[in-house]
């Protein structure tokens, strides 16, 4: 295989995605600009035509597409003036989690719905992505389909904003992978309102990692961005999770059982293999991690959800889960436990494909490491960069090239104990460099660990490890990238 490059992408419109340069710059708030947005015009250059607005309504609540032909023009419905509707400039539609962002989700989705439309801006508590790509964007396909050059228009501009989280924007973007599959291009880019507590698909791609406390000043600026800013390519990893068939396990919602799922043979297994296996499959865009780190998640997920009145927003959720990080065996292991019974390395065999090799290479675990973070993007932890901005030589010498979020790779990094975590964190130290890899395959063996903790995108679990046979972790690359709007 040859060096991934971003050189592939040939159109002007495409853009590279740098790492933030510093962790100030990660702070940024989005819509913190100069510009004067004239809100009608803004409105003018978003909001559709009222036909297609009710049209799409209609095929998604009633989840048929057929429906929207009474909608189109010349149907059995009367249009008006719509009859000569032109698409606007930049159609928008945005997906809001009123979840996030404390108790701004409503009073947001108000302020949304005021400045383009109330059919354009959907509850992700109500309607679904998959169900605006199937019967939203489905609906513009027929229209255009019977000679409607305003939906043909309105499908090939569209654009789409989520107001939420990091699994918000994930869940849009997997729903989005739909039309690449099937072959309905173009697919719509995303841009992001960053509502959740560590936002850094949001950083990664110049969105900031807060809402502005002037929110309402700043959504108009917003979505000035989002219909202007230039699109960016972002690479998406699919996890394959398989082992023996009775295990019980709560996986998140972004893992899917799946019945098909085939073990690369190629390797050797060092436990047995069980005559009947469960998988899981799922994709994620920022990381997937195993350890301590993912341990901490787990525990801080379970107390927000137990005493939900302690998830007042982002803020809080920082300051809550540092304190319970401290409480964890990471910072204070027992004096009596084996040291040498912590690392990774006595559950963990851990296999890659470099980026210029097709061939499956053992890299060993480092005996000192308690959690291992396989990163996609530039930002990691609320908008740290654990990877660091490393110096050529050290590059050339370890065999990596620069980092990209559209490059083909994953950067592979170890966490040892939480001091050294803290310290990475902060960007005092980079982490343990392990790899890069365009594939990496995971053995977890049982022992003395009875579970593994592992969490995707900010979603964590808790495998359980059998003695007799292993569980495997298989990534690799999604044919298809995503499209994010750059907001910088």
């Amino acid at each position: 295989m040859d060096s991934p490059s971003s050189s592939s992408v040939t159109s002007d419109k495409i853009i590279t995605v740098k790492p933030a340069p510093s962790l100030v710059d990660s702070l940024r708030g989005c819509g913190i600009s100069s510009v004067r947005v004239d809100k009608e015009e803004l409105r003018q250059n978003m909001t559709m035509p009222e036909y297609l607005r009710f049209a799409i309504r209609d095929c998604i609540r009633f989840k048929d597409t057929i429906v929207c032909k009474s909608h189109c023009i010349g149907g059995d419905s009367v249009h008006g003036d719509d009859e000569k509707a032109v698409a606007p400039k930049t159609p928008m539609v945005v997906f809001i989690n009123p979840r996030s962002g404390g108790r701004h989700g409503p009073v947001l989705k108000e302020r949304l719905q005021h400045l383009m439309s109330e059919e354009q801006v959907f509850d992700l508590l109500e309607v679904k992505p998959h169900e605006f790509i199937r019967y939203g964007l489905g609906c513009l396909d027929t229209l255009a389909g019977l000679g409607d050059t305003c939906a043909k228009e309105t499908r090939e501009r569209i654009r789409i904003v989520v107001a939420g989280g990091d699994g918000s924007v994930g869940w849009v973007l997997g729903c989005l992978t739909e039309l690449h599959t099937q072959g309905l291009e173009p697919v719509p880019p995303v841009a992001i309102i960053p509502l959740g507590t560590g936002n850094d698909l949001s950083r990664s791609f110049g969105w900031g990692g807060s809402f502005p406390f002037s929110w309402k000043a700043a959504i108009k600026r917003t979505l000035y961005k989002a219909s202007i800013g230039p699109i960016c390519r972002l690479d998406s990893w699919k996890i394959s999770l398989s082992m023996a068939e009775g295990t019980t396990v709560e996986p998140p919602y972004s893992l899917k059982q799946t019945e098909e799922y085939s073990l690369d043979e190629s390797l050797e297994v060092e436990g047995e293999l069980p005559e009947k296996v469960i998988c899981y499959e799922g994709v994620f865009y920022n990381y997937f991690s195993i350890g301590m780190d993912a341990q901490v998640a787990y525990g801080f997920h379970h107390l927000r959800n137990e005493k939900p009145y302690l998830a007042q927003g982002p803020i809080a959720n920082k300051i809550i889960y540092s304190s319970y990080t401290c409480t964890q065996g990471w910072f204070l292991s027992p004096c009596s436990g084996d040291p040498s019974l912590r690392g990774l390395k006595n559950i963990l065999r851990m296999h890659v494909k470099r980026f210029n090799s097709s061939e499956w290479e053992q890299v060993p675990v480092p005996t000192s490491v308690r959690a291992v973070v396989v990163l996609n993007l530039h930002s990691y932890g609320s908008g740290r960069n654990p990877w660091g901005n490393l110096k050529p030589e050290y590059l050339e010498k370890r065999g990596f090239v620069e980092a990209q979020v559209d490059d083909g790779l994953l950067e592979i990094f170890g966490l040892k104990q939480g001091w050294h975590a803290s310290f990475v964190m902060v960007e005092l130290i980079s982490a343990k460099h392990i790899a890069q890899a365009t594939a990496i395959r995971l053995e977890v063996r049982g022992g003395e660990w009875k579970d593994a903790y592992m969490q995707m995108d900010g979603e964590p679990w808790k495998q359980p490890l059998n003695k007799d046979y292993s569980t495997f972790v298989e990534i690799k690359r999604e044919p298809f990238q995503s499209y994010m709007v750059n907001g910088e």
